[in-house]
């Protein structure tokens, strides 16, 4: 199974975790802290899916957002039953970013911001990222250095700078991160 394509830009605001019920609602996992504003009715949603799905660069509008039991739950236009709901399912719904409505925040970055940052080490280029990834306890930038892939905690301990305008990254990796540790201990001649 191939990997599953993002837009180039926007703001992944849920993933689709599973039909709910046999009118073809989906619950949903939320990737944004204000669905109010994410999630209204006759809302467009890019959809990431794996490129064999049959949903690969489609869209899909909200019809309606509910909760139940404290779990949000989407319907969707033209998903009308459990079946092609179930077609949906782990595809995450990304939404073009509203450039002039974003809230300026300190050292907040959407990915596609990013995404293409020269990363720089002591002022040299070591690479660049190409993607982002998000877990529960941090986020991961994964630095192509033309050899490898690097995957670089996104934490203010190793990212010292973002310089958007220039494009660039500044970091403090520990040892190790970029390149095989030294040995400082001596070869023993007893062996």
């Amino acid at each position: 199974m191939s990997s599953a394509k993002r837009p180039e830009s926007g703001l992944r605001v849920g993933r689709l975790l599973k039909a709910h019920g046999l009118k073809g609602a989906i619950k949903l996992e939320l990737y944004t802290d204000d669905p109010a504003l994410r999630f209204v009715a006759g809302s467009v949603y890019t959809l990431q899916v794996p490129e064999e799905s049959p949903w690969m660069g489609k869209t899909v509008t909200l019809k309606e957002l509910k909760w139940y039991n404290d779990q949000a739950v989407v319907f969707l236009e033209g998903i009308d039953d459990r079946d092609a709901a179930e077609s949906l399912v782990k595809a995450i719904l990304w939404v073009d970013e509203d450039h002039d409505s974003r809230p300026v925040e300190e050292d907040a970055w959407y990915d596609y911001q990013l995404i293409g940052l020269t990363v720089r080490r002591n002022g040299l280029a070591v690479g660049t990222i190409s993607r982002v990834d998000h877990f529960p306890s941090q986020d991961l930038l994964i630095v192509d250095t033309g050899d490898s892939e690097v995957l670089v905690p996104f934490v203010k301990a190793i990212v010292t700078g973002v310089d958007i305008e220039s494009g660039t990254m500044d970091i403090d990796p520990p040892i190790g991160l970029f390149e095989e540790p030294v040995d400082d201990e001596p070869e023993s001649a007893d062996a």
